[in-house]
């Protein structure tokens, strides 16, 4: 009998199967096409969604969060040769669209507590590129790490003194909150990420919430091949194919009734792992800093301390082929293929930007923080399919691992 593998973070569709009936009607209706009547109700949801705070904010439905990270980098004025302020700790798909444009990524180093943008950098890397260059930088774009908020408060004072616009990359935090208000809400721009490991999905698709209507309307034009108001085509605008599928928005649809269940769901993790793991010296759940913290736990993260010994240690690495200057300490390596024996999918944390073969070249405002956390942190399975029993069996692979 195979035995079962406990993944990371899996999309899981609702039970009544609306996902199935959302799309069967785009093929009834023959809307097959990235607009249709999925792709507006979708939109409204995730306003209603977004909006919980008596907001105002408006959302386009994309193919992705790269096309969105990209479109509020267009329409927040960044060209060829301008600087952009992003997050190190992050996935390349963040810092990515900076380089379509012929931008500059300039990356900044996260504070300790939240895993986030550091504002004390921040601040630290404006001045400097003002004093250096003249100019300041086009856009800040802060991260929420696996759905943790950043410091809100300090980032957008910050950002409002300098007039800078914020891109808050949310692609991670759908369902997260500072101080009871839905991140992707505070910045000129909020990006939302539906992949197929997101706390919902469209299989692949993506959103932008734009601070109003105005804003929206520039988005969709970009978004559909900036066409002009002809009876033919016409265009005046470079533009893309980036809007969302009416067959994708049928998936995120019947997702948007099961989203908050979902979101109960990761805290549950979290709290499970955090009471399962809190008797073992040097192993550390990452949780919400302060109660002005509203993670969404998209994904569960533990910190090892140097010093903790896991069994099979020595051998960490020494059957990988190449190696960096920039890696999980061998401990970490030891465990993540450890669970990974069990049939059980961990991995490490997102290797800073910084750090990246590709942005060798990068300006960089660090502090040593995200380095640190990359070689003494692991990702462990948070997904809507794990089970209870799920979570006893992983907790008990992790004490059975410390030797």
């Amino acid at each position: 009998m195979e035995k079962k593998k406990i993944y990371l973070c899996l999309a899981h569709m609702t039970e009544a199967g609306l996902e199935g009936k959302y799309i069967q009607e785009a093929f009834d209706t023959n809307w097959v096409v990235p607009l249709g009547p999925n792709v507006d109700a979708f939109e409204k949801d995730l306003e209603a969604f977004v909006n919980k705070s008596l907001l105002d904010k408006r959302v386009v439905a994309l193919s992705s969060g790269t096309a969105a990270v990209h479109l509020a980098l267009l329409a927040s004025g960044v060209e060829a040769g301008d600087e952009v302020l992003v997050q190190s700790f992050t996935f390349c798909a963040t810092s990515n669209p900076v380089a379509y444009l012929g931008a500059k990524p300039v990356f900044i180093d996260s504070e300790s507590d939240s895993w986030n943008m550091d504002p004390a950098l921040l601040e630290e890397a404006i001045r400097d590129r003002i004093a250096k260059t003249g100019r300041k930088p086009k856009a800040i774009v802060p991260v929420t790490l696996y759905g943790m908020p950043y410091d809100v408060d300090r980032i957008m004072a910050i950002a409002e003194h300098y007039d800078i616009p914020v891109i808050e990359d949310t692609a991670e935090a759908f369902g997260s909150c500072w101080k009871g208000r839905a991140l992707g809400t505070f910045g000129r721009f909020g990006v939302l990420s539906f992949n197929g490991n997101k706390m919902i999905t469209t299989s692949g698709g993506g959103a932008l919430i734009c601070k109003d209507d105005s804003e929206r309307q520039h988005i969709l034009w970009l978004a559909t091949q900036a066409r002009e108001s002809y009876p033919y085509y016409q265009h005046d605008a470079i533009g893309y194919n980036y809007r969302l599928s009416n067959i994708c928005a049928g998936i995120g649809r019947g997702q948007m009734t099961v989203v908050n269940d979902h979101i109960a769901h990761h805290k549950h993790v979290y709290e499970t792992y955090r009471e399962g793991l809190k008797g073992l010296d040097g192993i550390e759940v990452h949780g919400n800093p302060d109660k002005r913290y509203d993670s969404n736990f998209w994904l569960n993260t533990i910190t090892l301390d140097p010093n903790v010994h896991v069994k099979g240690q020595e051998e960490a690495y020494k059957t990988q082929p190449a190696r960096s200057d920039c890696e999980p300490n061998d401990n970490v390596e030891a465990l993540r293929t450890w669970l990974d024996a069990r049939g059980i999918e961990a991995r490490p944390l997102w290797k800073p930007m910084h750090k990246q073969p590709i942005h060798k070249d990068a300006l960089a405002y660090l502090n040593g923080v995200s380095q640190s956390l990359f070689q003494v942190g692991l990702c462990l399975p948070s997904g809507p399919c794990v089970s209870d029993e799920d979570l006893n069996f992983i907790i008990q692979t992790i004490i059975e691992a410390i030797g």
